[in-house]
């Protein structure tokens, strides 16, 4: 069936429209990568001079190095508790009916609208009436409230994409239901379960505004030292950083959306 000019036209016109968004949000990223390779010790656009020192900065300073380790620290414990605790809120949450089920859910969601400067500050004035310090425990309990939202929509969405067949199936031939738990369900939840645990990392290791109100000098995390250093220097080592967090992220996602199949674990796959 041959298109009509206006038909055309306005599929033409939906891409470019399209692709204009796609250069707005992407061209202050695309400036603060070329600002990244300034020979300069101020932010220049474009440069003058091309060099690599500001990405040797990223990697020698030390307080950017006691971030890391300190983020990475927290983002394996924060990802990996969230998994644990998100998939059984959302298997209950989706395979039971219960008193209060939708309110449950709904506080546990919170985090997605209430803003996290409001969860930080909560947060830190619970932990000051009972008594608790800003150490690493706090900081991680922050990062597990923030990200478990996101873990229960890939553990959720796993599980409607799961053919329940195969759980009667197991149960018809004698396997208790623990049994099936653990030999048919979880083994078909893995890659939603791995893709939680993905994107729980990547925020967790990203997340700025809540740490830093429970976060101390000696538990501060990498997005918290970057916000240190910008208050004393103005050179593009914050434009390097940046660069790197987007190359690597990006590679993160592409090899989990290889692996995993991204689009149909967040049900965004047409097919």
């Amino acid at each position: 069936m041959k298109r009509s000019p206006a038909t055309i036209a306005l599929r033409w016109s939906g891409r470019i429209i399209v692709a204009a968004i796609l250069l707005f949000v992407l061209l202050p990223g695309v400036v603060v990568a070329i600002s990244a390779f300034n020979d300069r010790a101020i932010l220049q656009f474009p440069p003058q001079s091309w060099s690599l020192r500001w990405f040797y900065r990223a990697f020698s300073y030390s307080d950017f190095a006691k971030g890391f380790w300190n983020g990475l620290t927290v983002t394996v414990w924060a990802s990996s508790i969230a998994v644990v605790v998100g998939s059984a809120f959302a298997f209950a949450i989706h395979r039971y009916k219960f008193a209060l089920r939708d309110f449950l859910e709904g506080i546990l969601l919170s985090p997605l609208i209430i803003p996290h400067y409001t969860v930080g500050l909560g947060i830190l004035i619970l932990a000051s009436q009972t008594g608790i310090g800003r150490g690493f425990p706090l900081v991680i309990f922050a990062h597990v409230v923030m990200v478990l939202p996101f873990v229960m929509r890939s553990t959720y969405i796993s599980l409607e994409n799961l053919d329940t067949r195969l759980e009667l199936a197991a149960s018809s031939l004698g396997a208790t239901p623990l049994r099936i738990l653990f030999t048919v369900t979880i083994p078909l939840l893995i890659p939603g379960l791995l893709s939680g645990w993905l994107f729980a990392a990547i925020l967790s290791f990203n997340e700025f505004t809540a740490t830093l109100f429970v976060s101390s000098q000696a538990t501060q995390t990498l997005p918290v030292a970057m916000y240190n250093y910008v208050r004393e220097f103005a050179d593009p080592t914050l434009a390097a950083l940046s660069v790197i967090y987007i190359v690597v992220t990006a590679t993160l996602l592409t090899i989990a959306n290889s692996f995993l199949g991204l689009g149909k674990i967040l049900n965004v796959d047409a097919h």
